[in-house]
């Protein structure tokens, strides 16, 4: 039997039988049995395989969805992992995420200000919670990190800063100049369904996938991102919404400049 945490986070059990569907669909010609454990850390997601082909099973897990690390053994430095904000902690002055290593014990990667102000700030002595409001940081929003100290004596400490992929993602959406609704905590097909009975697909041009359960909204040139949260959200009542607005973060830079 193989032990499996995915790199996919769960806050329901409609979610947890969600992965189960997909996997037993993905895995049904296989002699395989697949079984979802619970999301006991955190609310990642354990499974358990078993059969002739877990080794195939696994080897597209890892590729399709991903593992988390587990231990801090398997963290080295410049590693890049993928993970969830925990907080955004304005009093240290820090973004932690959580990146799924909780052996010995349970740590997660700091993200110091002074790392964001370098890479989304030009160096501009800024504050983290305008930063986060700015490029919608938020809990539970999916984030890439690239780690750059790792301290793994009494206090374990994972320091990192945002990956060169995340980096790229951020100024490809802001080059885009159109607006992005990130829904984190529902399925696309959830999504589907919802932006069809709103007829709101007219101003959706494209969905794209940050994790299993958050899915960041393309919308069309002229369609105001704010305004469709009203319209989905009241049938989306547990999913969580933030706005990526392109002209903010490009006000946000200019600003910053004339104030040098």
């Amino acid at each position: 039997m193989t032990i499996l945490t995915l790199l996919v986070k769960a806050s329901n059990s409609g979610q947890l039988k969600q992965i189960g569907d997909l996997l037993k669909s993905e895995f049904e010609n296989l002699d395989l049995e697949v079984k979802v454990l619970g999301n006991p850390v955190n609310k990642w997601v354990q499974v358990s395989l078993s059969g002739e082909d877990e080794v195939i099973a696994t080897s597209y897990i890892n590729k399709k969805l991903g593992t988390c690390p587990i231990s801090i053994k398997n963290v080295n430095k410049f590693s890049v992992l993928k993970g969830y904000i925990s907080k955004v902690d304005t009093a240290k002055q820090e973004l932690k995420v959580d990146v799924g290593v909780f052996e010995p014990k349970i740590t997660q990667a700091t993200i110091p200000l002074a790392y964001l102000q370098a890479q989304l700030a030009d160096g501009r002595k800024v504050a983290l919670k305008k930063i986060s409001e700015i490029y919608g940081f938020n809990e539970n929003l999916p984030l890439s990190i690239k780690v750059i100290r790792i301290n793994g004596e009494e206090d374990e400490v994972l320091q990192a800063e945002l990956s060169m992929e995340q980096i790229e993602k951020i100024r490809l959406w802001q080059q885009s100049l159109l607006d992005r609704l990130i829904i984190l905590g529902s399925s696309l097909g959830e999504i589907e369904t919802v932006l069809e009975r709103t007829r709101l697909n007219r101003d959706v041009i494209g969905t794209e996938a940050l994790g299993m359960f958050e899915h960041a909204l393309t919308c069309k040139l002229g369609t105001d991102a704010t305004g469709l949260i009203p319209k989905i959200g009241r049938y989306m009542r547990n999913a969580a919404f933030i706005v990526f607005n392109p002209k903010k973060i490009i006000g946000f830079l200019g600003e910053q400049a004339l104030n040098l």
